[in-house]
């Protein structure tokens, strides 16, 4: 058998080269719609499953949060006297009123300091704000938090009210932070929730004074949500 002329089979690369090309190009301007479709539907179907995932994890943290809120309040006495049993039930409802998963963003990138010389007296609380991502920086003295904020800032600040020797340290505190022209959310989180201790730290230029732990969360958690800096 004659050999083919080695000039006509190269000559025939490129032009099998163009034919497949035609093909592929044929295929994808007739399919080009239903492609098309597919990829946005595997888009979706991804989008939905990651989704699903936070969804399900944050409800977690959700749950982890009440869990700790409801041992802060049983660690306290004199809030175990006037607890209802409901409301570990109202406890749960709150933390998901407060802090939606929507927002669970917000919240792992905030940072809060919280002053009392007595830190271990608030473990609960502080889990419960961790638990939905939050971070903390712990002071145990006015001049120890100013000294902080001299070079950082946060998204909130919880305080107690007394300090040795200052039985106003959390106004004291509050009042000197305002002088400096920092507007830092405040919470004062100390023995009274009674409406004149409202209405004083309020004057202060407060955002909340409680000493119920979901009211805390609450406080807090509202604050965060509600700060153009964070």
């Amino acid at each position: 058998m004659t050999p083919f002329p080695t000039y006509l089979a190269a000559a025939t690369v490129p032009w099998n080269t163009v034919i497949w090309a035609a093909v592929v190009v044929f295929f994808l301007v007739l399919f080009r719609a239903p492609i098309t479709k597919f990829l946005e539907r595997l888009a979706q179907f991804k989008m939905k499953a990651d989704k699903s995932g936070v969804e399900v994890s944050f409800d977690a943290k959700q749950a982890e949060a009440g869990e700790e809120l409801a041992r802060a309040v049983k660690s306290k006495p004199q809030l175990v006297q006037t607890q209802q049993p409901g409301d570990t039930k109202e406890i749960a409802q709150t933390v998901q009123t407060a802090a939606p998963r929507e927002q669970a963003q917000r919240f792992s990138r905030s940072e809060v300091l919280w002053v009392d010389d007595r830190p271990n007296n608030n473990i609960h609380e502080r889990k419960a704000f961790e638990a939905i991502g939050l971070r903390f920086t712990l002071a145990r003295s006015t001049d120890e938090a100013l000294d902080i904020l001299k070079d950082r800032s946060f998204a909130a600040i919880i305080s107690d009210m007394g300090r040795p020797p200052d039985p106003r340290a959390g106004y004291t505190f509050l009042d000197a932070l305002r002088a400096r022209g920092n507007q830092t959310p405040f919470v004062i989180y100390a023995g009274s929730r009674a409406p004149e201790h409202q209405r004083e730290t309020a004057q202060h230029g407060g955002q909340g004074c409680t000493n119920r732990p979901e009211e805390l969360f609450k406080l807090v958690t509202k604050a965060i949500i509600e700060s153009p800096n964070t």
